[in-house]
């Protein structure tokens, strides 16, 4: 009997990519780690009164439901 063997990395991985959830887990984990959640949120905040509405109404227009 000959064993089939098992990419590391299928492109098909049935119901979600576990590897690449497996890389983004630990991504993000190190990125907590290191102490960069803040100063990424600070560099992400609206520069101005206008980029504030911009983000605003952005969300806004996301949140309301598809039109058919």
């Amino acid at each position: 009997m000959t064993r089939k063997l098992i990419p590391k990395d299928p492109a098909l991985q049935g119901e979600g990519n576990y590897t690449a959830a497996r890389r983004h887990r630990a991504a993000t984990e190190a990125f907590v780690k290191a102490g960069k959640v803040k100063p990424a949120a600070q560099a992400a905040k609206p520069r101005t009164t206008e980029e504030a509405r911009e983000l605003r109404d952005a969300e806004e227009a996301g949140r309301e439901p598809a039109r058919r």
